[in-house]
């Protein structure tokens, strides 16, 4: 097994009070934000966990079900996992294929950096403005009164409308994170090259 080359290892801050891999540096104040943020979002698992345990109970020991536990349980494990992909691009960890990239100098993997971030910052710029087209169709009618969409369940709360509200959210705060990458990558392209 060969050592990783000095040139590609990468710069690192403090973990925040946690066992977990440490946030690259690259990834600036933002991503450390994300990552502090992603406590509030984990505990929204635990919370729905928690909910539907306490539906179980509720359905089939006191046959007395809820009406609100699916959707919000469901809504909460949704914007968890819109908020891992932010967390992924926050850490520098999201898919990629590396058959070409592992194959590459030190320099050309610094260029590829660049690259893939300013791809990555444009591909994510055109998801957020179609999650923008969704969310805005999800508050407003077509005449543009304000309707917030909903379930349409019993309960019919607006958690279809929120969700799309978050996921443009992540989707701008996505875009700017692979923008602070794409910062970062050129200064540490420049000092490589000085």
């Amino acid at each position: 097994m060969t050592q990783p080359d000095s040139d590609l290892t990468r710069e690192t801050v403090t973990p925040l009070e946690s066992g977990n891999a440490p946030v690259p540096a690259e990834a600036g104040r933002l991503g450390r934000l994300i990552h502090a943020g992603s406590y509030v979002f984990a505990g929204g698992i635990v919370i729905a966990a928690v909910m539907l345990l306490m539906e179980v109970f509720l359905r089939y020991v006191l046959n007395r079900p809820t009406i609100w536990a699916h959707e919000t349980s469901t809504f909460l494990c949704a914007l968890a996992f819109l908020y891992g992909g932010l967390f992924c691009v926050s850490r520098d960890s999201h898919i990629r294929v590396v058959l070409i990239y592992d194959a590459l100098s030190p320099r050309f993997r610094r260029i590829f950096d660049v690259v893939i971030s300013i791809a990555s910052t444009i591909a994510c710029a055109f998801f957020a403005y179609a999650a923008w087209l969704m969310a805005s169709k999800a508050i407003w009618t077509p005449a543009g009164d304000m309707r917030v969409e909903r379930s349409g369940s019993a309960w019919n709360p607006p958690l279809p409308a929120l969700l799309k509200i978050a996921l443009f959210v992540m989707l701008v705060v996505m875009c700017i994170q692979f923008g602070i990458f794409v910062i970062n990558y050129l200064k540490k392209f420049r000092k490589g090259s000085a």
